[in-house]
């Protein structure tokens, strides 16, 4: 027996009773059809009610100029939430619905937030999380399922329209089916309303809009341009729904909420908590401290992140890796020092760019599990000290980890490459900068590190992990919902920014030389290369990008490969590369290649050895490039068969050498 809505006619509304069972999607799509009219307009077809704005107009035509005038009227728990029900289920003692709330009124229309909301059956008083997603992602249930396993109700918000559960997903199509009000096609599903306005984002829903500084136009909020038009505005206003969705909820404890996400989710993370008291823990990725330069003086003095980062006072957590181009570890620094709050941590991965593993990943859970839940305590951060003079000439790094819990590895990290002011026109070096290793040794309760450098005339960054168990391991979905589990995780240091001015003041000296060694293999060789999967043996580098593996005239490139069967190994660079056909065996194989070996998804081969970002040693690859104006791909390689490769002695062979 199918379980319906009390109204055929309509999605079932929060005030009505549930009997528990999953309403089927074929029957809710049959309901859906249904449902040609506009949300804001009654199934009888009869006009609606008038509505109250949800924001006063503006005073004599005046756009906002500041923080305060930006939200002044707004109060995201006065209107009703008119919270519909789309689809319920159960999955392994966890109540997942699809569910639309209010976000306000917009000219007279109704907008409406689709969500993902869990929270597991039965539970009382347990804290409550806003999700939210990245440019281009969905509201995925995996974040939600996840957190409920571990004592947490979620709503993840579908900001941009987007959202999937399992038999259940709205994709670019079905949104587009959904603008176009095709009630009567059977993929048609309801999912977020901006009504009269235009919050969408990958796309927008009008022509002309682009999120950040919608134009004033027929679909934005105010007739003149006004940040109140930009699309972080009305995305922010939904998440403090969300919050009071949360609070409201019998499951939560409403003196306990907290809110995360990724990319422009880690953006809106920062706007929420900075504009919401009821935020009692924060947790963004790779966003909301970099987005200060926009050219709009109204955007820079009301959404920019500097105004709202000034105004939290909740603990925070950031989750910032080293080549992020979008969260810039330059600008974390001055984001920690502009922070009310005293309770902040930072998690910095080395290399990596808009990704993280699990060992960064995991410290969103711990950081709720401390503030909301209080059953975790976090070490606090490691403190370093930079000494630039030695008797040597190498600059020094000392640090000192919280000994609260035990320390399994203590990591250093420097790079040469970028600029000293951290501004965002340095792309290349933000997402390709190499960062050296350099190992720390032990001395009593601190660690000791020597930074070579191979030249005075560049700036230098520099900065410490530290990595701790976990015991018993968690487990969570990622920034891109990969469930992913831990038995450690890692704190960072803040970062040592120096001039080239002040280490030549310094007396540090040159002492790293030039290499036609790129990699031996060995000892800690990994913690200069990358992957997003660690489990399988594919690594990436930026080495190639840093002067001192700067090819010779000429040169040509080896490496000694051992694969005990016949596979294909793939050497990449940027958009180029080759493909090395092994026979296996128990003897190793030197490979050696010229730039012309390398190849882009064209055919076209490289020319030279020049301005290499990215180095790469996998399975397979997938390359893109641009000609005559289309874009063309090439999948090179195939799934590894047997044990993992063994690789030594990857390096430049000058010219006449062999």
């Amino acid at each position: 027996m199918i379980a319906l809505p009390k109204n055929p006619l309509r999605p079932r509304h929060d005030t009505e009773p549930s009997n528990g069972r999953a309403h089927a999607g074929l029957a809710l799509m049959v309901i859906f059809s249904l449902m040609a009219l506009p949300s804001t307009w009654a199934a009888d077809g009869s006009a609606p009610p008038l509505l109250k704005e949800s924001l006063p107009p503006l005073k004599n035509g005046v756009a906002p100029q500041n923080f305060e005038e930006l939200w002044a009227g707004f109060d995201p728990r006065a209107e009703p939430l008119d919270v519909e029900v789309l689809n319920e289920w159960e999955d392994g003692g966890v109540v997942m619905k699809i569910l639309r709330y209010r976000v306000g009124v917009f000219k007279g229309r109704k907008a409406m937030m689709a969500a993902v909301y869990g929270y597991p059956k039965g539970a009382t008083k347990i804290p409550g999380l806003v999700q939210i997603h990245g440019g281009g992602q969905y509201a995925q249930f995996e974040a939600v399922l996840s957190n409920a396993k571990r004592g947490y109700a979620t709503i993840s918000i579908a900001w941009a329209g987007r959202y999937t559960a399992p038999g259940y997903a709205v994709g670019p199509n079905q949104v587009k089916l959904f603008w176009d009000g095709k009630t009567s096609d059977p993929a048609y599903k309801l999912t977020t309303d901006w009504g009269a306005i235009d919050a969408y984002h990958a796309p927008c829903r009008y022509p002309g809009n682009n999120f950040v500084l919608n134009p004033p136009s027929d679909h934005s909020i105010d007739p003149v341009a006004s940040p109140r038009n930009s699309g972080w505005f009305p995305c922010t206003m939904a998440a403090r729904r969300a919050l009071t969705f949360l609070e409201r909820q019998p499951e939560v404890d409403p003196g306990k909420l907290g809110v995360y996400g990724h990319s422009m989710g880690g953006k809106l993370t920062v706007l929420t908590a900075g504009s919401d008291q009821r935020v009692k823990a924060a947790a963004p990725s790779c966003g909301g401290m970099s987005d200060r330069a926009n050219p709009d003086a109204a955007f820079r003095a009301t959404l920019s992140d500097d105004v709202y980062l000034k105004k939290i006072s909740c603990p925070i957590i950031f989750l910032s890796p080293a080549n992020d181009f979008h969260g810039r570890i330059n600008d974390l620094q001055i984001a920690v020092k502009e922070i009310p709050s005293a309770d902040w941590r930072v998690t910095c991965a080395p290399h990596h760019n808009h990704q993280d593993t699990a060992e960064y990943e995991v410290a969103t859970q711990l950081w709720f599990d401390q503030y909301l839940k209080g059953i975790f305590t976090l070490p606090e951060t490691p403190q370093t000290g930079l000494a630039l003079k030695s008797a040597d000439g190498v600059p020094v790094l000392t640090v000192r980890p919280d000994a609260s819990k035990p320390v399994l590895r203590v990591d250093v990290f420097y790079t040469r490459q970028g600029q000293i002011d951290g501004l965002g026109d340095d792309a290349n070096n933000t997402k390709n900068r190499f960062w050296h290793y350099a190992a720390a040794r032990r001395q009593g309760d601190q660690w000791i590190a020597n930074l070579p450098l191979a030249s005075t005339d560049k700036p230098l960054w520099v900065y410490a992990n530290v990595v701790y168990p976990l015991d018993p391991p968690v487990s969570g979905a990622g920034y891109y919902y990969r469930m992913y589990t831990s038995d450690r995780f890692n704190l960072s240091s803040l970062m040592h920014m120096v001039t080239p001015e002040e280490l030549k003041a310094a007396g540090v000296k040159m002492s790293m030389q030039p290499s036609l060694l790129i990699e031996s293999f060995e000892g800690e060789w990994e913690k200069e290369w990358f992957t997003y999967k660690p489990e399988e043996w594919a690594r990436s580098t930026h080495k190639l990008h840093d002067e001192r593996w700067k090819a010779p005239a000429g040169a040509r490139l080896a490496i000694e490969v051992l694969a005990e069967l016949p596979n294909k190994l793939i050497i990449g660079m940027d958009d180029h590369a080759a493909e090395v056909a092994l026979t296996g065996g128990a003897d190793w194989r030197v490979i050696d290649l010229g730039a012309g070996d390398f190849k882009d998804a064209t055919g076209a081969a490289r020319s030279d050895w020049s301005a290499i970002k990215e180095l790469r040693l996998a399975a397979t690859d997938r390359l893109a490039s641009r000609k005559d104006g289309k874009e063309q791909s090439l999948t090179l390689g195939d799934t590894w068969k047997g044990p993992r490769p063994k690789f030594r002695n990857f390096r430049w062979v000058p010219a006449g050498q062999k």
